[in-house]
């Protein structure tokens, strides 16, 4: 939103207009929505209205629910100006698509993905099953709380935050070209993490869960190690665990817990074992482990 190419289309009605011919994309802040669920918009050198049925990809067919645009109101929505014109006191305002941007891209990126490619997205909201994030031009996908790393979690929140930047790898296409996505496999091996730490070490990490055999500590997102249970410990609490020993060929860690602690931080930025752009199989599992654990794209 705040490109120099974004701001100069605004910067006056005359841009706007050649914006309008040109079909340029743009990005502005939604301030209202008003009685009847359309979108205004401040474009800065006039106000743009994007009626309802074309703030977003179903809409008009009942498919997409009026929330997707009140959710909108005080966040950036990108659009191509259809039309300009002036109001009955001779004001001049715009007349704005989302949904005619969202069809573009369905038809010329997210119709080209395939289960197994890596893509840039953002979280836009949290549920207790998952994170819904934004994959190009608002366009929502889910990413159930399962996939999100190896490490089980409560609720999303442990791992995102609204507003945050992610890559994730499209799981699957489902039927009318929504796609589901999943984090793990972004997140590094068993052995990849493994190869952080030394026994002897004592580090910091986060208790996932205790039970009765003991309490799980999670010292990366894609690896937990189990520490005997000590009374009065809970689940989300920080914990300062020494290394007892790393056994790839049972895939487990012995960790002493040293002592514990209130953690009350929000979720750091994912660091990514894997940069490229499309992975066909992601094996978690070290060669030498008892236990397979594979997940396969093709």
């Amino acid at each position: 939103m705040n490109t120099q190419r974004n701001t100069e289309a605004m910067a006056s009605p005359a841009s706007l207009a050649c914006a309008m011919e040109n079909g340029t994309i743009l990005e502005a802040r939604a301030s209202v929505c008003d009685s009847s669920h359309n979108l205004i918009v401040d474009l800065g050198c006039m106000n743009g209205v994007i009626p309802r049925e074309e703030c977003a990809l179903g809409i008009a067919q009942g498919t997409t629910r009026d929330i997707a645009i009140i959710s909108r109101v005080g966040k950036p929505v990108c659009f191509t100006v259809t039309k300009i014109c002036a109001d009955r006191h001779g004001i001049p305002y715009a007349t704005l698509s989302r949904r005619a941007v969202q069809q573009m891209c369905m038809e010329q990126y997210i119709s080209n993905l395939r289960p197994g490619d890596v893509i840039d997205s953002r979280v836009t909201h949290l549920e207790q099953f998952g994170a819904f994030v934004d994959v190009g031009c608002g366009i929502p996908s889910l990413m159930s709380i399962d996939t999100m790393s190896v490490s089980r979690i409560s609720h999303p929140s442990d791992r995102f935050t609204v507003g945050m930047d992610i890559r994730a790898v499209v799981r699957s296409k489902e039927p009318g070209g929504r796609i589901s996505l999943s984090h793990r496999e972004l997140l590094g091996t068993w052995a990849e993490n493994a190869s952080l730490f030394q026994i002897g070490e004592t580090v910091t990490g986060i208790v996932r869960s205790v039970e009765d055999y003991g309490v799980f500590v999670e010292i990366m997102p894609n690896l937990a190690g189990l520490a005997e249970k000590r009374d009065g410990i809970e689940a989300g609490c920080g914990a300062s665990v020494y290394i007892k020993s790393i056994i790839p060929e049972r895939m487990k860690i012995k960790l002493v817990l040293v002592d514990t602690f209130r953690y009350d931080c929000p979720p750091s930025p994912p660091r990514y074992f894997f940069e490229g752009d499309h992975m066909d199989r992601f094996v978690y599992s070290p060669c030498c482990a008892d236990k397979f654990i594979e997940t396969r794209f093709d």
